[in-house]
């Protein structure tokens, strides 16, 4: 458990349990979505926003702040729940995802929804930009860090490796790259449609400093590599999080079919029962 607190822990638990639920019936009230990937990462991303970087949901453009790239776009219900909960933009806005007009695309879109670094959903793109950000902080003399979550099926994308190779070369210590890694994409298990394995030398033979997650979906656990990642220096950071897609939801774990629909009634009806939350209510 390390220096973080029985409450802290407890805390983050509980906004994690809220934002599951959040997840599920925005991608059910918008009859599509991306939910299994969601639920996989948001333990993370959580943890990121109410422990590890420094945001002003009230400035959102603070030239200071931390910034958190989605490489992995399609499951912005994640970010979206956790932007909302933090204050970046009414709650009620949760359930006109994918709505025509709503601010809440399918993918982030960064002239649209306050707190969004970068408009994101073409797969392999985000590393690259949060290498921009990372260099633009050290030209600009900041000292803020830059967070970048890819999918662990986004990585077959050749794109990624060359910001990869670029950012080891600039030696951009203050970039935190975090991988989650829940061996599912689309179309099956990435060791099916193209193996990955072994990541971790992979990422090392690029310049990087390699941390392992065991559990990507236990909030303490999250807590303390985040905090090894930022005292490791001279080189750029990536967490490979070993995640559950589907995780929380008992029927949609480890399930490929979750990835890219929403639930039906039934489903719904028992995913509700599982995430029970007293008094929540959808708008």
């Amino acid at each position: 458990m390390g220096d973080h607190s029985r409450q802290l822990i407890k805390d983050l638990e509980e906004k994690t349990r809220l934002f599951r639920r959040e997840i599920l019936e925005m991608t059910f009230k918008a009859g599509s979505g991306h939910p299994g990937g969601s639920l996989s990462a948001i333990d993370i991303i959580t943890v990121l926003y109410y422990h590890q970087m420094r945001v002003d949901p009230a400035n959102p453009q603070w030239a200071d702040r931390d910034r958190f790239i989605l490489s992995k776009g399609h499951v912005c219900p994640a970010l979206y729940a956790v932007l909302a909960e933090v204050g970046f933009f009414p709650k009620e806005a949760l359930w006109t995802l994918r709505r025509p007009g709503s601010i809440l695309q399918g993918h982030p879109d960064m002239r649209l929804t306050p707190g969004v670094e970068m408009s994101t959903g073409s797969l392999g793109q985000g590393l690259s930009v949060a290498c921009g950000m990372a260099l633009a902080a050290r030209i600009d003399e900041k000292d803020y860090t830059v967070y970048c979550m890819l999918g662990d099926g986004e990585v077959q994308e050749g794109n990624v490796w060359a910001g990869a190779m670029f950012a080891a070369h600039e030696r951009l210590d203050n970039l935190i790259a975090i991988l989650d890694r829940n061996q599912l994409q689309i179309e099956g298990f990435t060791e099916d449609v193209m193996a990955l394995d072994p990541l971790a030398d992979k990422w090392k033979a690029f310049g990087w400093d390699v941390l392992a997650l065991e559990d990507g979906n236990d909030v303490s656990q999250v807590l303390t590599v985040l905090d090894k990642a930022v005292e490791c220096q001279g080189k750029p950071k990536i967490i490979i999080a070993n995640t559950i897609k589907g995780k929380g939801v008992s029927f949609m774990e480890n399930r490929v079919e979750y990835h890219g629909r929403a639930l039906s009634p039934d489903e719904m009806k028992r995913a509700r029962q599982e995430l029970e939350i007293p008094g929540f209510k959808v708008g």
